[in-house]
C-alpha cells in the first residue's frame, strides 16, 4: 500500500476497541449470560482476518518449506504429558489477595505495579517542570488532586525499577515474593497485601471414556502430537532429516487471570512447526539465503545486567559470535521476522529477546521470542526454540519405542575395544541371584576398568565389589578379549527446533499496527491492513440503486470471485463517502464505484484506502489492475501508471 500520514492522531486505544467491538471482530463469549475472561468468539472480519494470516504462514512455511502438515487430536492422555514434563513444570506463580481471595498472576503484578509507577514517575517529573495554573477558588480541588497526584521517585528506585523490570522474567516463585515485601506491591484494585507465591498449574484436567477411566488434559500445546508421530513422519520423508512438520489448532491454557483481551485468553490458536535436525550438524541448507538479514536482539546477558539495549545484527554474524546457537534456530528467526513483516507488523516495533536461566521451558536449550510492542508494552507472539533431544527421549523411554534416525555410513567405522564375555551356565552356579549384578558390575566398567580386571584375571583370579558385596571372578567365569567392531549404520535421536505461533496475540497486535484515524475524521478509524490478510479485499459501491445498475453489479462481482478476489456489495442509501468510511474501519483496501457512466461508457473508478486517491479505467481493466494489486505482483504507484487519474468529471448525470 502507499505509504499515508498516521501521525496526525495519537494512537488512542479505546477507540481502536470501541471499534472492534461494534464492527464485531470479535467479543467475549457467553455474552449474553455474562461471559467468561479470557473466551473469546471471534465475527466476520476477525474470523476472515485469522483465516487469512493463517492462509499466509501455510504458504509461507509449509509450502515454501516443504514441511509435513499434521492435524492431531486435543484430547490427550495424562501419561503422555506427564512423560513429556507439563504436569510437573507446566505452571505460573499465583499470588491472592490476603482479603477478597482475588487470584493474580505473580509476575504480571509486579511488572504492572513496577510500570505503573514509573509512568507516574515521568508525570510527575512533568508536572514539576509545568505546575498547573492555581486556582485559589477551589481549594478543596487542589487538594484532592495533590493527594492523587503521581510520586517522584529517587534515582536509586527508578534504576532499581528498570533493572527489575529488566531481568523480570528471569525470577523465580520466592524472589517474586521478595519483591513484593521489598517493594510493597499490592493487589492495585484494592490495595490489599498478597499472599506468597505458588505454582499453579495451567493444564485443563479431564477425562476420556463414560467412567472416565482415562484421566486426561486439553493440549496446551500442538506439539507432543508431533513427536508421538514422529516414526511415521519419518517413514513418510523416506528415513531423511532434517525435516519439519507443521500444525495450526486450537490449544488451552488454564490462565490465572486473563485481563488484556486477545493477548491472554485460554483457548486459542497456535500455529507450530517442530524442525528435526541430526544433532551433530545444525546448519540450514538456505542459511546463506538469509545471513545478510539484520535482526533486532535482546540476549539474556543484556537482560541479566538489568539493562533492556537491543543489538541490530545480521544473522550470519549473530551465529558466528554465538549470540544465536545455531544456523537452523538463526534461519527460523529471520523467516519469522519474514513473516511478521509481511502481515503487516511495524518493524520498529518488533524485536527478538533471549529467554533467561530461570524462564527457560523445561526441555530448552536455548529459545528466542518474537516480541510485538503495543500499548500493553512487550508481548511474547512467536517462541523459537531449540527442544534439543529431549521429547523424542522421555517418550521413548517411556513407551519402548524407539524414536530415532538410522543412516547409512559411506565410511564404515572401525573400532576396537576390550569385550567382556560371560560362561553364562557357570555364572549362575555361582552366583545364584546376584548372577545380574555381576553381570551389571563388569558391563558398566570402561576401557580401562576392563584391561584392569582382564590383567587380574590372567593372574588366575579377580574380585569386583559392589554395595557391600564382593564377588571372586576366574577365567572360567568371565574372558576379555580384544575385538574389532565394524558399523555401518549410524543411530542418533535428532534435535529439534519449534516455531511456536500465537495467532491470537499476532492478530491484536496487528490491528493496533495498522489503525489510525483521518485528520478530518478522528471519530471513524481507519485499518490499514495489508490486501494480503484484509478481510475484504475489495469494496463495491453502485452509485445508485436503480435497475440498470443491477446487471453490471452482478458482472463485476463475478469477475472478482473468478479472479479469486474476495469483494463485498455496499448498496445502502448512505452517502458514498459514509460507505467509504465504514469499510475503511474494517481494513478494506481497495474501492470500486459504479456510477452512471459505468452503465454508458463501461468504465469504472478505484479507490485506494490509505490515500483515498482514485483512478478510472474500462471495467475489465480495472479488474485486472486490482487482481494484480490484491495478489501483491503491483503497487498502487504501478497501478497509477496503468490506470488515469479520476478528477471526479468523468461520471455522467442521469
Amino acid at each position: 500500500m502507499s505509504s499515508v500520514n498516521k501521525t496526525a492522531h495519537p494512537f488512542d486505544k479505546a477507540r481502536l476497541e470501541a471499534l472492534l467491538n461494534r464492527r464485531f471482530f470479535y467479543a467475549k463469549a457467553f455474552e449474553i449470560y455474562g461471559g467468561i475472561s479470557g473466551l473469546y468468539d471471534y465475527g466476520p472480519p476477525g474470523s476472515s482476518l485469522q483465516a487469512n494470516i493463517i492462509a499466509e504462514w501455510r504458504k509461507h512455511f509449509i509450502v515454501e518449506e516443504g514441511m509435513l502438515e499434521l492435524d492431531t487430536t486435543i484430547l490427550t492422555p495424562a501419561p503422555v504429558f506427564e512423560t513429556s514434563g507439563h504436569v510437573a513444570r507446566f505452571a505460573d506463580w499465583m499470588v491472592k489477595d490476603t482479603v477478597t481471595g482475588d487470584v493474580l498472576r505473580a509476575d504480571h503484578l509486579v511488572g504492572g505495579v513496577l510500570e505503573a509507577r514509573l509512568a507516574g514517575h515521568k508525570e510527575a517529573k512533568g508536572l514539576a517542570a509545568n505546575p498547573p495554573a492555581q486556582d485559589d477558588k477551589d481549594k478543596k480541588k487542589r487538594k484532592k488532586q495533590a493527594k492523587a497526584a503521581p510520586v517522584l521517585l529517587s534515582d536509586e528506585i527508578v534504576a532499581e525499577y528498570e533493572s527489575t523490570l529488566a531481568q523480570l522474567d528471569n525470577y523465580s516463585g520466592p524472589e517474586l515474593g521478595e519483591l513484593c515485601r521489598k517493594y510493597d506491591i499490592r493487589n492495585p484494585d484494592t490495595s490489599n497485601v498478597v499472599s506468597e507465591p505458588v505454582q499453579f498449574n495451567l493444564m485443563f484436567a479431564s477425562s476420556i471414556g463414560p467412567t472416565g477411566q482415562h484421566p486426561g488434559y486439553l493440549r496446551p500445546e500442538t506439539a507432543q502430537g508431533h513427536f508421538l508421530n514422529f516414526a511415521r513422519l519419518l517413514d513418510f520423508n523416506n528415513g531423511r532429516v532434517p525435516f519439519a512438520s507443521a500444525q495450526v489448532g486450537r490449544s488451552f491454557r488454564n490462565e490465572i487471570s486473563p485481563r488484556a483481551g486477545l493477548l491472554r485468553v485460554r483457548e486459542f490458536t497456535m500455529a507450530e512447526i517442530e524442525h528435526f535436525v541430526d544433532p551433530e550438524d545444525k546448519s540450514h541448507v538456505r542459511f546463506g539465503e538469509i545471513k545478510d538479514v539484520k535482526l533486532r536482539l535482546l540476549d539474556r546477558h543484556v537482560q541479566v545486567s538489568g539493562r533492556t539495549d537491543l543489538t541490530e545484527i545480521s544473522a550470519g554474524e549473530a551465529v558466528a559470535r554465538g549470540i544465536v546457537a545455531n544456523e537452523t534456530l538463526a534461519y527460523f528467526l529471520v523467516r519469522i521476522y519474514t513473516f511478521l513483516l509481511k502481515i503487516g507488523i511495524d518493524p520498529a516495533r518488533l524485536r527478538f529477546r533471549q529467554h533467561m536461566a530461570n524462564e527457560m521451558a523445561h526441555y530448552a536449550a536455548d529459545c528466542w521470542d518474537a516480541e510485538i510492542q503495543g500499548s500493553n508494552g512487550w508481548t511474547e507472539c512467536v517462541g523459537c526454540a531449540d527442544r534439543a533431544a529431549y521429547d523424542l527421549t522421555v517418550h521413548s523411554e517411556k513407551t519402548g519405542t524407539p524414536l530415532v534416525v538410522r543412516t547409512a555410513l559411506k565410511d564404515p567405522i572401525v573400532t576396537e575395544k576390550e569385550t567382556a564375555e560371560f560362561d553364562k551356565k557357570s555364572l549362575g552356579k555361582t552366583f545364584g541371584k546376584d548372577t545380574a549384578l555381576v553381570q551389571e558390575i563388569v558391563n558398566a566398567l570402561d576401557e580401562a576398568g576392563l584391561l584392569k580386571l582382564k590383567g587380574e584375571l590372567a593372574q588366575g583370579s579377580a574380585t569386583v565389589e559392589r554395595d557391600g558385596k564382593s564377588f571372586t571372578l576366574t577365567p572360567a567365569l568371565l574372558t576379555i578379549e580384544r575385538k574389532t567392531f565394524k558399523q555401518s549404520i549410524r543411530e542418533f535421536t535428532p534435535n529439534v527446533i519449534e516455531p511456536s505461533f500465537g495467532l491470537g496475540r499476532i492478530l491484536y497486535l496487528l490491528l493496533e499496527h495498522t489503525f489510525w484515524s483521518r485528520e478530518q475524521d478522528v471519530e471513524r478509524g481507519v485499518l490499514s491492513l495489508p490486501p494480503l490478510v484484509a478481510p475484504t479485499k475489495v469494496l463495491i459501491v453502485p452509485l445508485s440503486a436503480r435497475e440498470e445498475f443491477d446487471p453490471l453489479v452482478l458482472e463485476v462481482s463475478a469477475k472478482l470471485r473468478k479472479a479469486g478476489v474476495f469483494s463485498r456489495v455496499d448498496d445502502s442509501n448512505t452517502s458514498i463517502g459514509k460507505r467509504y468510511a465504514r469499510n475503511d474501519e474494517l481494513g478494506t483496501p481497495f474501492g470500486i464505484t459504479l456510477d452512471f457512466a459505468s452503465v454508458q461508457n463501461r468504465t469504472m473508478t478505484l479507490r485506494e484506502r490509505d490515500t483515498t486517491d482514485q483512478l478510472i479505467g474500462p471495467i475489465d481493466e480495472v479488474i485486472a489492475t486490482v487482481t494484480e494489486l490484491v495478489q501483491g505482483s503491483i503497487d498502487w504507484p504501478e497501478a497509477a501508471r496503468r490506470l488515469p487519474r479520476y478528477d471526479g468529471v468523468q461520471a455522467v448525470a442521469e
